[in-house]
């Protein structure tokens, strides 16, 4: 074994990087072994230095991020503060004073993901990111080494752990949307400002990474169609039910028919309980990867908090560290197909609509028209009424989502009907 440490810089110190630090120190002789030389940490960079860090040598605190990455002796840059910038030039740094990085940063990766791995293969360094999607899960490297001979064509997955809490509660405890965020804060599933959860950019940004990862091309996350899941009701899920399904808010990631091109997309969606992922409670992760020669593959487990993710994190160390050893790198970016990203409106899919209408004759025909004026077939009709308004549910087959959002258009121009209640993509099936 190497008798000279392996020196690594560890950017910020919240949940994640206090556990990593932890350990790295309670297992420093087991990741020796695994890798073949020491790890030690040389240094820390916080915000808030004064902050008591249990089993952290005061003297590794900095509050100069830069200077540490600077330090010219750093052989691995472990960057867990989140965001675009400063997290942005403090990697572009590390690589160009000749350090790898093990980041988590999903934000910063699905915006700048083909710059950072340039310069990393510039300068002959590793990126690494499996904790940037789904915590825990081997997600990242299984899509990147194991199926590199494979063609992926779906990745479909619930990759937010709040979102999954909240849906979870309101189906099996028929609460309302607000009663189970509430919940959800309480246990700390939720932040105190809990946008990026529930509007689905968090979600949008991990479906960015793995689509690119998945098809080989390029991917951003201003490509990926979002929408939140804040207007689902209890109605939605007693509809749901009704049709022998859940909701979840998936990410999306398709390779089209003809394989010209990609799409990738976040939404809430109606699923079969026969599904896989429609049996993924409380705040876990799960995602269904289909390949054409592997077949289905489910990944699953703790999508988020601080041992998960620091698990994800020391895991990309090791290989880092390894490579370093090895005088390597590991796989880079992929991105030879270049494929392009084609909008939501081409995207293939059902949909299911739940209308207020007037309880008379011919309004359900008026509606069919309008269904087949826009070339969308229906599959399944219910409806109920009660003192002349009813309640009109309507499945459809599989059809472009441009014509599907056409014909929604157009029914809200019927002076039958009162109101769109609910409108909710179909998937899984």
């Amino acid at each position: 074994m190497r008798t000279r440490p392996l020196k690594v810089a560890l950017l910020g110190c919240g949940v994640v990087g206090s556990e990593v630090a932890r350990i790295m120190t309670t297992h420093a002789d087991d990741l020796a072994a695994r890798i073949g030389a020491p790890v030690e940490l040389a240094g820390v960079a916080v915000r808030r230095p004064s902050k008591v860090r249990e089993g952290i040598d005061p003297e590794l605190i900095t509050t100069d991020a830069m200077a540490l990455v600077k330090r010219g002796d750093i052989d691995v840059v472990v960057e867990v503060i989140g965001g675009v910038e400063p997290a942005r030039t403090l990697i572009t740094t590390a690589f160009e004073q000749g350090a790898s990085v093990v980041s988590a940063n999903k934000a910063l990766l699905a915006q700048d993901g083909a710059a950072l791995h340039a310069a990393a293969e510039e300068h002959g360094r590793d990126l690494y990111y499996e904790a940037a999607v789904a915590g825990a899960i081997p997600l990242i490297r299984p899509l990147r080494e194991s199926l590199a001979g494979d063609k992926v064509n779906r990745v479909l997955g619930i990759v937010n752990g709040t979102t999954n809490f909240i849906l979870d509660k309101m189906d099996t405890s028929g609460a309302g949307y607000s009663e189970a965020l509430d919940e959800a804060t309480a246990l700390g599933y939720a932040e105190a400002d809990p946008t990026a959860d529930v509007e689905g950019f968090d979600a949008a940004a991990k479906a960015a990474i793995l689509a690119g990862i998945a098809f080989h091309t390029r991917v951003r996350l201003d490509d990926v169609y979002r929408e939140g899941m804040t207007e689902v009701t209890a109605a939605d899920f007693a509809s749901a039910k009704r049709m022998g399904c859940t909701i979840k808010l998936l990410a999306i990631c398709e390779r089209a028919a003809d394989g010209e091109s990609v799409t990738a997309r976040v939404h809430p969606a109606m699923i079969p309980l026969s599904h896989p992922l429609a049996s993924v409670r409380g705040a876990y992760n799960a995602v269904f990867v289909e390949s054409e020669a592997a077949g289905q593959l489910m990944f699953y487990g703790p999508g988020a908090g601080g041992s998960p993710t620091a698990s994800a994190v020391l895991g990309d160390l090791v290989a880092v560290c390894r490579n370093r050893l090895n005088d390597a790198t590991g796989p880079g970016d992929s991105a030879y197909t270049q494929l392009p990203v084609s909008s939501m409106g081409e995207v293939v899919t059902r949909y299911h609509i739940s209308l207020d209408v007037a309880d008379k004759p011919g309004v359900l025909a008026q509606v069919a028209t309008v269904f087949a004026e826009h070339g969308v077939s229906i599959d399944t009709v219910r409806q109920q009424g009660k003192d002349g308004e009813a309640s009109l549910v309507v499945v459809t087959h599989r059809a472009p989502d441009a014509a599907l959002g056409g014909t929604v258009a157009a029914l809200r121009k019927l002076d039958t009907v009162r109101g769109v209640a609910s409108i909710m993509r179909v998937e899984g099936e």
